[in-house]
């Protein structure tokens, strides 16, 4: 006999994880001077010319606003409608607010406007009137300087840079929609108010910087993985046949509130049985029945900031001898690439290293089902034929951040590796993901905590949950 999660409290939580996070006009996460050395770095790439970014609007109807990241990346303003000039030439940025709006702020609260408390907050040496930005670009229009601005559409969470590009693409191109991105109508008035000046994709610019993190945004993304682990050890914890995905999305939801998240990093993905072959699955209405494996990929924003993590585990709490054979030869296989990866090797060699390992584990195991070892077979031969520079992706503001490499693994990168392992022809899934982050050292994984071997995976299922559920 079990207790099931009363109605009254899956409700409460639905609710607390619907609610939008506290909100401040400039963000606490990180000290004025460590967006001052980012813009530094920018005007040393820019040389005379000038950098120009926007700010995302308010949202419509009554969802909370959320900074595009880059513009919070450069700024750390959650003004709405807020504009960044930075000029190469004299050498000093220039951030531009709507003006005071005392209704506004009796409805929402405190917001950030021109004047020199938003410069001491933000740290950037003039905070001027919205309104004087057309005259500014109108002077620098005269002056033919080159200008720099995103040409890319802003991401404002839950998807990365592939993913609003590819969007923005499809509304252009659709007959019945046609609409242009934000940035590229920002980018024609550009063309079309300084016609002498040349318009420069200042995207590059920022990928570069972001695919090495400092040590205050390493400090994030470790406390954020520290709450996408709680979160889904909390839905491995209530997860029993009968419950749905969404039953355990309800108790990671809650987890990532109850520790601050502003939303979610990435779509949820809460797979039971044979929708865990899909990557992308996002229905989340099945029930867990006995028997099934269930996948959980789900991480949160924390202060713009994400994490990434997947587990796999049984639904009733006990692997069944099956399972165990398919499981267990994954996670060898698995652990052979964490285990290869190390600081500055060029990832090529790593790979080779993991092959190896790979091979050797494959003669060491004693498998049953045809099936799984030919499964597991095509998951070595896919890595031993691999042309790939990359073992998964960056993370860090977008789940798959931005960026590129030299082909080694650097300090400061922070990534996850991801390997799926699938029996298509039993429509069933394997995958585990971890974060990491590359010290001059070694490599840390992040998400070490989180269970992953057998019998500590059974061991936590065992626990109480929120419903104190008993076995």
């Amino acid at each position: 006999m079990t207790k099931r999660l009363p109605v009254l409290l899956l409700g409460a939580l639905l609710l607390l994880a619907a609610l939008p996070a506290a909100q401040g006009p400039f963000t606490d996460v990180f000290p004025p001077e460590e967006f001052a050395a980012r813009r530094a770095q920018v005007l040393g790439r820019i040389g005379e010319g000038v950098a120009i970014l926007q700010g995302s609007p308010e949202r419509a109807g009554e969802q909370a606003f959320r900074q595009g990241n880059q513009f919070f990346y450069l700024t750390g303003v959650e003004e709405p409608r807020a504009l960044l000039v930075v000029d190469g030439r004299t050498k000093r940025s220039t951030l531009y607010l709507t003006s005071r709006n005392e209704r506004r702020e009796r409805a929402i609260g405190a917001m950030l406007y021109p004047g020199e408390e938003a410069q001491r907050l933000t740290g950037i040496e003039a905070v001027e009137p919205r309104e004087q930005f057309a005259a500014v670009l109108s002077s620098l229009a005269r002056e033919g300087r080159t200008i720099y601005t995103p040409f890319r559409p802003e991401v404002l969470g839950s998807a990365s840079a592939g993913d609003v590009v590819a969007y923005a693409a499809n509304t252009a191109s659709d007959p019945w929609d046609g609409r242009p991105s934000r940035e590229a109508a920002f980018l024609q008035k550009l063309h079309t108010v300084a016609p002498r000046s040349e318009i420069r994709n200042l995207d590059p610019v920022l990928d570069a910087m972001r695919y090495i993190k400092s040590p205050r945004e390493i400090a994030v993304i470790r406390e954020a993985t520290r709450i996408g682990g709680e979160a889904i050890m909390a839905a491995m914890r209530e997860a029993e046949p009968g419950l749905h995905e969404y039953e355990l999305e309800a108790a990671s939801n809650y987890v990532f509130r109850k520790n601050g998240a502003q939303g979610q990093a990435y779509f949820p993905l809460f797979a039971t049985g044979k929708n865990s072959l899909y990557s992308h699955y996002h229905k989340g209405t099945a029930k867990l029945a006995e028997g099934d494996l269930v996948q959980v990929d789900y991480g949160p924003d924390y202060k713009y900031y994400v994490s990434d993590i997947t587990r796999v585990f049984p639904a009733n709490g006990r692997f069944t001898p099956w399972q165990r054979e398919f499981y267990g030869i994954y996670l060898q296989l698995y652990r052979s690439v964490v285990s290869s990866m190390r600081p500055h090797a060029p990832v090529s060699d790593i790979i080779a290293d993991a092959v190896r390992k790979m091979d050797a584990a494959m003669a060491a195991f004693t498998f049953t089902d045809p099936k799984i070892k030919d499964a597991a077979t095509r998951f070595v031969e896919r890595y031993r034929t691999s042309k790939a520079m990359s073992l998964g992706h960056t993370i860090g503001l977008e789940v798959h951040d931005v960026g590129a490499g030299n082909g080694t693994l650097q300090p400061g990168q922070v990534f996850t590796i991801e390997p799926a392992m699938t029996i298509p022809e039993d429509h069933m899934g394997m995958r585990l993901e971890d974060s990491f982050v590359v010290t001059e050292t070694g490599i840390e994984n992040l998400s070490s905590f989180v269970p992953i071997e057998i019998a500590d995976v059974e061991k936590l299922m065992a626990e109480p949950g929120l419903r104190q559920k008993r076995r």
